[in-house]
């Protein structure tokens, strides 16, 4: 009995080549016949998703759901999720769309695990957050920082969290002496203002 290469369950039909037993005429006949084979039961496919074999026509049936999911459907999920956070990123750059992009990175920064890899490295990005953090600085002595104010200043700290907890970019912030820019929130006192506590 010959087995097959790509472990489609099936036999080819038809005479085999001598002398090929099990090899490349044995795959090429295998997959000639493969439409007319039942494929694989969804309990026998691979965890990870995906099609078995050369077909490439299964599908991973979701545990519970009648709701089929491919390979290729979750490719294009993932690179449009990637392709919304990418937009963001470059809205911070002007000021206009820049409030926007911060509330809603704010929100992403512990869903997408490379994010804070993209705001180092994307050029202009930790400029525009410095920025908003600078622009806050006469609001805070005397106390006059509104709640609007704040939450803009505190999603752009999220932001700067999210980059100095991040492993491959917390030395490089550290070297930057990007902290420096904190110490008047340090300073600040919450008797000075209940606006100031937001910060």
């Amino acid at each position: 009995m010959n087995q097959n290469p790509f472990g489609g369950g099936f036999r080819p039909s038809g005479p085999q080549t001598p002398g090929l037993e099990g090899g490349f005429a044995s795959a090429v006949a295998a997959t000639a016949t493969r439409t007319d084979s039942p494929g694989p039961s969804a309990a026998q496919l691979p965890a990870g998703g995906g099609s078995t074999g050369l077909g490439g026509g299964n599908r991973l049936l979701l545990s519970g759901n009648a709701q089929n999911v491919t390979p290729e459907e979750a490719a294009n999920a993932g690179s449009e999720s990637e392709h919304v956070v990418f937009t963001l990123v470059v809205e911070l750059l002007s000021p206009v769309t820049r409030e926007g992009a911060l509330l809603e990175l704010s929100k992403k920064r512990e869903q997408w695990d490379d994010l804070a890899l993209v705001l180092w490295h994307s050029f202009g990005v930790m400029s525009a957050l410095l920025q908003e953090i600078v622009a806050v600085y006469p609001l805070l002595s005397p106390p006059s920082l509104t709640a609007h104010a704040s939450n803009r200043v505190c999603n752009a700290l999220a932001l700067l969290q999210c980059v100095a907890s991040h492993n491959e970019t917390r030395s490089m912030f550290l070297s930057a002496h990007i902290p420096l820019f904190l110490y008047p929130f340090l300073n600040t006192r919450a008797r000075r203002g209940r606006s100031s506590t937001y910060a």
